[in-house]
């Protein structure tokens, strides 16, 4: 490890189907951040760096404990919205796997946009999506650069 962390902060990673524990390991160890991935009873998940939580089946159930143990200055790993959301009103800082920053000025609009297309879906009655495309070495790329960047930010305090 480079450095030790010395504010505290911790990575918390939604890490059920979650593609870039790899990029979020290598760089938690470059800045000495701990990290705890989150997962439930049907995903198997080993680390030789991170703490790994296996939480009971049940709907929303690694959602609520993840938002349970994060606080204010930590960074969440997340896909989902609602999680983000949670996450960013205990101050939290939170990123999906795509390298989109989650902010306080964006969610609300994420949120809605998500609300609307589920309305249209149940109004079709087209329930099942089509998976997301292959993820891609930029995908990668740009994720490990979003995180960097973030990573940055929190441990000298600056704004997001």
């Amino acid at each position: 490890m480079e450095k030790v962390n010395e504010c505290g902060t911790r990575i918390y990673v939604d890490a059920d189907a979650c593609p870039v524990v790899g990029i979020v390991e290598k760089l938690a160890r470059k800045y000495g951040i701990p990290v705890t991935l989150l997962c439930d009873t049907n995903h198997v998940l080993v680390s030789d760096y991170s703490e790994v939580k296996i939480i009971g089946a049940g709907a929303d159930a690694v959602d609520y404990a993840l938002i349970g143990l994060c606080h204010k200055g930590d960074i969440v790993v997340t896909q989902d919205y609602g999680v983000a959301a949670m996450a960013l009103g205990k101050g939290a800082c939170a990123i999906h796997q795509s390298g989109k920053w989650y902010t306080n000025e964006n969610i609300d609009r994420m949120l809605m946009e998500r609300h609307l297309a589920k309305k249209a879906r149940r109004a079709t009655k087209k329930n099942h999506l089509k998976g997301p495309k292959k993820r891609s070495r930029e995908d990668d790329e740009h994720f490990e650069n979003a995180l960097d960047l973030l990573i940055q930010k929190v441990l000298s305090n600056k704004e997001i």
